[in-house]
């Protein structure tokens, strides 16, 4: 029975129940103990339960996922390993039965106006842009030398070398910051594309050796602004995530609405110009 602190380790565990239940209670950094207690329950039935000398029943695979905070996705795989149909479902996002949550990102990204905002899926894929968007990257859009796919996918424009990447003047500063959000979701869990979109992300040429190892922001301001040039279009940006609270569906789990502001008067205007402009 362990009573320490284990190490960390995010290789992928067997898919047996044990395994994964010892996975994610060392991804969340704590002893048998700690999470015994936490659950209230017996550390012994823990300890068991890992080692495979006892089955959970579901509400006991329920009660420490929900203790360990578990993604809903993974949380299915800790039912399905136990023996038990998953308890979430995963839709598509243009499921019928989800027509109201797209109304409500719609309207979010309305609101947005005369800023850019999007709605980007598990894979950072974008499913949704408002006009601003449209307006304020249309000229960066047009210039990309991409396939369609990547093109419609939020880390790869920023890291492919034909996409966003050639027009971001502080590119390595903000790309550096945008890998750190993958590395996080793939230690977290809560993406289970992030991994392979980090391996596809490290394939591009002239990326620092040092983005393979996660670390924190270096940079000391409050936000991180995205600075666009192309020609005279100059423009410096800064953006927000947001997800859903408390969602009961592995996609909207995973979803985030994408707002940018403007960091500066400058590129306030251009956004004020351009909506006026389109107004006419």
């Amino acid at each position: 029975m362990e009573t320490t602190k284990d190490l960390v380790r995010h290789d992928v565990p067997s898919r047996d129940f044990g395994s994964l239940l010892r996975h994610w209670r060392q991804i969340r950094r704590l002893s048998q103990l700690e999470l015994a207690a936490e659950a209230a329950v017996s550390a012994r039935h823990l300890c068991f339960l890992e080692t495979g000398r006892s089955q959970p029943s579901r509400e006991m695979v329920q009660l420490l996922g929900n203790t360990l905070d578990v993604p809903l996705n993974e949380q299915n795989a800790l039912h399905l390993a136990a023996g038990y149909a998953p308890p979430f479902g995963e839709r598509d996002f243009n499921a019928l039965d989800l027509e109201h949550v797209q109304d409500a990102l719609e309207f979010i990204l309305r609101q947005q106006e005369p800023y850019p905002g999007i709605v980007i899926d598990g894979r950072w894929d974008i499913r949704m842009r408002n006009d601003a968007s449209k307006r304020l990257f249309h000229p960066f859009h047009e210039a990309y030398e991409i396939d369609d796919a990547r093109a419609g996918n939020a880390m790869h424009v920023v890291f492919h070398p034909k996409g966003l990447r050639q027009f971001i003047v502080n590119w390595e500063e903000f790309a550096g910051s945008l890998i750190q959000i993958l590395h996080r979701e793939v230690a977290q869990g809560a993406n289970g594309a992030a991994s392979q979109l980090r391996d596809e992300i490290f394939a591009y040429p002239g990326l620092p050796s040092g983005w393979k190892v996660p670390h924190g922001p270096s940079h000391t301001s409050p936000v991180l602004p995205m600075h666009l040039r192309k020609g005279d279009l100059d423009l410096a940006l800064f953006s927000t995530l947001t997800m859903f609270a408390m969602p009961l569906d592995v996609a909207l789990q995973q979803l985030k609405i994408e707002c940018f502001y403007p960091a500066d008067t400058k590129t306030a205007e251009v956004a004020r110009r351009l909506a006026t402009a389109a107004a006419v």
